[in-house]
């Protein structure tokens, strides 16, 4: 870039050029589900992911990955106009996604010591390595991901 800049231009902007490259999950690694709009979408969200962490054998994820799962879908239950997608992928971490349609991402709120709601987030924050959203064509797509157990990234660099 810089080389192609005129050299007599009186102003020059800087760029930045970014470079990524993507690999091809391994079979298996993601899956996605379609949630009802309603009441049951957090217990089908919850049978979803224990199942399928059962089915990997990272059974031990299971009961922080619940209540992740169970306050994605209940925020999207009551700002995003109800779930929409429940994604779960199996990599170097371990990744919950829930969509939906509403507009605005969320935020950490600061409950009062009598609030009865409001800090769903401050425990996704706490339990888990990191958590994001991101603004999609329909609406938004809010995630949490979790440090794998060491003793499963082993097996997994193990030809």
């Amino acid at each position: 870039l810089v080389e192609r800049a005129p050299a007599a231009a009186a102003r020059f902007d800087e760029a930045v050029l970014l470079v990524a490259t993507s690999a091809a999950l391994p079979a298996g690694d993601l899956r996605v589900w379609e949630l009802p709009q309603d009441g049951r979408a957090a217990s089908a969200a919850r049978g979803l992911v224990t199942g399928q962490l059962a089915a990997w054998g990272l059974d031990e994820l299971a009961d922080v990955s619940e209540l992740v799962v169970s306050e994605l879908v209940g925020n999207a239950l009551r700002y995003g106009n109800g779930p929409g997608e429940l994604r779960l992928l199996r990599g170097e971490r371990l990744v919950v996604e829930v969509s939906d349609t509403g507009p605005d991402l969320p935020q950490i709120q600061h409950a009062g010591l009598s609030d009865e709601g409001g800090r769903g987030l401050q425990l996704i924050n706490m339990l888990c390595r990191r958590w994001g959203s991101s603004r999609t064509a329909t609406g938004k797509v809010v995630w949490a991901e979790q440090n794998m157990p060491s003793s499963v990234l082993d097996r997994r660099s193990q030809p």
